[in-house]
């Protein structure tokens, strides 16, 4: 089997329990009524995929095999989309258009938001690279 293969396989059961422990860690805190655990993981994952997409790409100290590992891997098991798109279904089936709504916009517009986020603070750790 393919190495790169292996490489996505163990970053995607750091994020499958990455993702476990920090959606209950959420959920514990702030309760079930809005699933905020699967919203800031979504954001936190658009985040991490940005930076290190945009990172990566820009040097060549990051060998494809880690950009694996750490983007289809790590990022492919700790976002929670399908997750995301149950709850919304389950808000709306109990009639609750209202949260489904706030939940649709905020999971799509702030996790755009924290993409650029992390294509930002990737463009400021490469500048600071060139500095040094």
């Amino acid at each position: 089997m393919n190495k790169l293969v292996w490489y996505v396989a163990i970053g995607s059961g750091i994020g499958g329990a990455t993702r476990l422990l920090v959606g209950n860690f959420i959920q514990q805190r702030l309760g079930t009524s809005f699933p905020m655990g699967t919203l800031i993981i979504n954001i936190t994952g658009s985040f991490i995929l940005g930076f290190v997409l945009r990172y990566a790409l820009a040097v060549p100290d990051m060998s494809p095999a880690i950009r694996a590992l750490l983007t289809t891997g790590f990022c492919g098991g700790y976002t929670t989309f399908s997750t995301y798109s149950f709850e919304t279904a389950t808000l709306i089936e109990d009639g609750r258009y209202e949260r489904a709504s706030l939940y649709i916009l905020l999971s799509a517009g702030v996790a755009l938001l924290a993409t650029f986020g992390g294509f930002a603070s990737a463009r400021q750790i490469l500048a600071l690279r060139t500095n040094t």
